[in-house]
């Protein structure tokens, strides 16, 4: 009999659940034992983090936002922060007790849950000789192996739905409403909802933008008898000639810095230069909640089952992908290597061009 265990990493994304409720009835179909650790790593650590997952434990929760298992995005195995006696604080590679852990425990098999930070974790294990299959997550949509990830349907349905609304309090007033989304590096999740939600303008990280054709898209809304305009910013989005506006590094442990505040600056500088009445929205982690869309629950239901047939095909060192309409094994090394960009040849940006939408450029 086969012995799992399961590991949700990172930032939550709506389908995590899903994935879950997916490996332990694959699982279990299959006669195996299945076991999650709370928290990443914490479970290969404490003994008492480890829980057994059966299909009761499991029922319905591919229905349910955020991840039963717990997750976090504070701090690596090979790089955990811990305060000594001094109070200072140190980086201490404990990777060699979660590796006597998981083989004391007897487990035959890891299947780690997360986006490019947690993978590369993964991946590292997987180098140390544990059996790792992974599957990606991530709101942001940028991870290049895989032409989707769970999480990011959702993210931007959440998005669109807050543009929706904004339309008609910011006609009401005649104002313009700046609107700051997620995707670190990446503009997906602004292109995507930006689009859909009827924004003015939309800035991402892979077009520097420059304000004088913001403003310039804004009084074309004037001239044309439309007082009021939407901007969505993604939060790595750029000024050209600027700097990435963040929020600093955040809590020890993390792997990234903060970005945020875009939104605000923007929203600040349209006000400077057109003396409209301009305010700020930022949705922050209202896009990683709630109930997955279709689309994200199946999406996810589906990596979840791939990810145990890769576990009885003995293919570790892989994770599972979307490619066209097919699941397929994409080693995970060549999955981490970079992030995936907005195509600026796509008919995605042809189409907002060509509807209008200024990108600031």
């Amino acid at each position: 009999m086969k012995k799992g265990v399961i590991s949700t990493g990172g930032g939550d994304a709506p389908g995590l659940n899903a994935v879950i409720y997916a490996v332990v009835h694959a699982c279990y179909r299959q006669g195996w034992e299945v076991y999650g650790s709370r928290s990443g790593y914490a479970g290969f650590l404490d003994i008492d983090e480890m829980v057994r997952l059966t299909p009761r434990d499991v029922q319905e929760i591919y229905a349910i936002g955020g991840t039963i298992l717990g997750s976090t995005n504070k701090g690596s195995p090979f790089a955990r922060p811990v305060e000594n006696l001094a109070g200072e604080i140190t980086l201490v590679d404990i990777s060699d007790k979660i590796m006597k852990n998981y083989n004391r425990m007897g487990f035959d098999c890891h299947i780690a849950i997360g986006g490019d930070g947690s993978l590369e974790i993964a991946h590292r294990f997987s180098k140390l000789g544990m059996n790792v299959i992974g599957v990606p997550k991530t709101i942001d949509n940028d991870l290049m192996a895989t032409d989707r990830t769970f999480g990011f349907d959702t993210a931007v349905s959440t998005a669109t739905e807050a543009l929706d609304k904004l339309h008609s309090t910011a006609k009401s007033h005649d104002r313009v409403m700046v609107v700051e989304v997620m995707g670190r590096d990446s503009g997906w999740i602004a292109l995507y909802s930006g689009i859909s939600g009827g924004a003015d303008v939309i800035l991402i990280p892979e077009i520097p933008f420059e304000l004088e054709s913001v403003c310039e898209k804004i009084d074309d809304n004037e001239l044309r008898e439309k007082h009021y305009s939407i901007v969505v910013v993604a939060e790595g989005a750029q000024a050209k000639g600027g700097e990435i506006i963040s929020k600093g590094e955040g809590e020890l442990g993390r792997q990234e810095v903060i970005l945020g505040g875009i939104g605000e600056w923007v929203a600040t500088e349209i006000r400077k230069l057109t003396d409209k009445d301009t305010r700020s929205l930022t949705l922050g982690h209202l896009q990683r909640g709630g109930s997955p869309t279709t689309f994200d629950r199946l999406l996810a239901l589906r990596f979840g089952a791939a990810a145990v047939r890769l576990v009885e095909a003995g293919t570790f060192g892989h994770m599972v992908a979307l490619d066209s309409s097919q699941m397929i094994a994409v080693p995970i090394e060549e999955a981490i290597k970079t992030r995936k960009k907005v195509d600026l040849t796509s008919d995605k940006i042809t189409t907002a061009r060509d509807i209008g939408i200024c990108f600031g450029d």
